[in-house]
């Protein structure tokens, strides 16, 4: 079962959440008692239910095999969580750092870093000053400066988001003097190349890896790769970083770009016991065989052909079609162009007759292609008949709308012509 958990959790939260379960069973409450049989797979007497039952159910209703096994990981989470949404305040060099790199939200993009390059303009000096600014432009010799003084700085936590040095480095994104260089000065001084947090308690954790690639659900304009993340990458694995990095796999998941999966499948993704992380969040994490299947699986669905070969390249495959169906695809019942991934797919979709407009989760697959800068797919669909006017159920925008939001430069000049006002 797939841990499934609230942002932010907090242990009392499900302790109250159990005591409330409790009481509704032995009060009565049939959909309460059938909750309970059916996550602990038991009958149960209503009447004496004990707390320690509500516990297991609680805990299993989530995704674990049991309450300490939850309460472990809530234990975890609340020392290695952080909240990259704090303000850093009005402190001049907290808000470089804060505006320099990726935070995994909507407020990302070119306008952010922007401010944080004014402020390093104001403040030549700055590196010179803070380790974090120093990894955060990746200037190493400002860096070997820092560490000389003071060689505890390679696994210190700072900043406003208390994050590593190297991690400054991998998720920056204002311009860099030479971040291999950096990078690797800070790994000989023994920096921790599988550093991360969890955001808000979530169980996926955001590493180092997860920097170097970018990605995430404000698209690559907004969230792009760090432009030598694949070289910072294979020096981190060299290093000891675990190349299975689930947050990783979901960022780059949307899109067709497959240059995390050619980088981190020949270093091992998909196999072994998973690294620092798989022990720190056990069963809340799922296993590095299970990362890669259901990016088979996703993949799959969404008619990602190349991709499937990358995957089945690398003995990740069930041995089944594009068209075969799966759970997850009757499940979230997606429509034919969902599943046309790729230009020759939505071609062959038109010459079918197939509906290019047909809506899932509140857009159309032009929306989607327009957000993550898929050039090659706007360009089929647009020339097979998709209608560039349709707006999404949730913003009520057009496809060239999300390609301006999304910073999408290129696919927002295609969109741009074909869509009237």
């Amino acid at each position: 079962m797939a841990v499934t958990l609230p942002h932010r959790p907090h242990l009392e939260r499900f302790r109250r959440d159990a005591r409330r379960l409790q009481r509704a069973v032995r009060d009565g409450d049939a959909e309460a008692l059938a909750l309970v049989e059916r996550v602990i797979g038991r009958p149960v007497d209503a009447a004496t239910l004990p707390l320690a039952t509500a516990l297991y159910a609680v805990a299993r209703r989530h995704g674990f095999s049991s309450w300490p096994r939850l309460r472990d990981y809530l234990r975890t989470a609340e020392r290695l969580g952080r909240d990259t949404s704090t303000d850093p305040g009005e402190d001049p060099v907290a808000r470089l750092l804060a505006h320099a790199c990726l935070v995994y939200d909507a407020s990302d993009g070119p306008d952010r870093w922007a401010v944080a390059r004014d402020l390093l303009a104001t403040d030549p000096a700055a590196p010179q000053r803070d380790p974090y600014v120093a990894a955060t432009v990746a200037d190493p010799d400002a860096v070997a400066a820092h560490l000389a003084r003071e060689p505890a700085l390679a696994r210190a936590q700072g900043g406003p988001f208390g994050w590593t040095m190297l991690f400054h480095v991998a998720y920056s994104r204002v311009p860099q003097r030479d971040p291999l260089t950096t990078a690797a000065l800070l790994l000989d001084a023994g920096a921790d190349p599988e550093a991360g947090y969890l955001w808000q308690g979530a169980p996926t954790p955001f590493t180092v890896l997860t920097g170097c690639f970018g990605g995430g659900e404000q698209g690559p304009g907004r969230q792009p790769a760090h432009p030598q993340g694949a070289a910072l990458a294979r020096l981190l694995v060299a290093h000891g970083a675990d190349p299975n990095d689930a947050q990783t796999l979901y960022d780059r998941m949307f899109a067709r770009d497959d240059e995390h999966l050619r980088v981190l499948l020949p270093l091992g993704l998909g196999h072994g016991p998973g690294g620092a992380w798989h022990r720190r969040l056990g069963e809340a994490l799922e296993t590095p065989d299970e990362m890669v299947r259901r990016q088979v699986d996703w993949a799959r669905d969404h008619g990602f052909t190349d991709r499937l070969a990358l995957l089945a390249e690398h003995g990740f495959s069930d041995g089944t079609t594009a068209d075969a169906p799966t759970p997850w695809r009757a499940r979230r019942g997606l429509p034919p162009v969902a599943r046309a991934g790729t230009p020759d797919a939505v071609r062959a979709l038109a010459a079918a007759g197939g509906d290019l407009d047909a809506p899932y989760e509140g857009r159309t697959a032009l929306h989607h292609a327009a957000w993550v800068g898929d050039v090659e797919l706007v360009r089929a669909l647009l020339e097979a008949g998709a209608d560039p006017t349709v707006r999404d159920a949730t913003y009520g925008t057009t496809p060239l709308a999300w390609a301006e939001h999304a910073r999408a430069d290129a696919t927002a000049a295609l969109l741009r012509p074909v869509t009237p006002g």
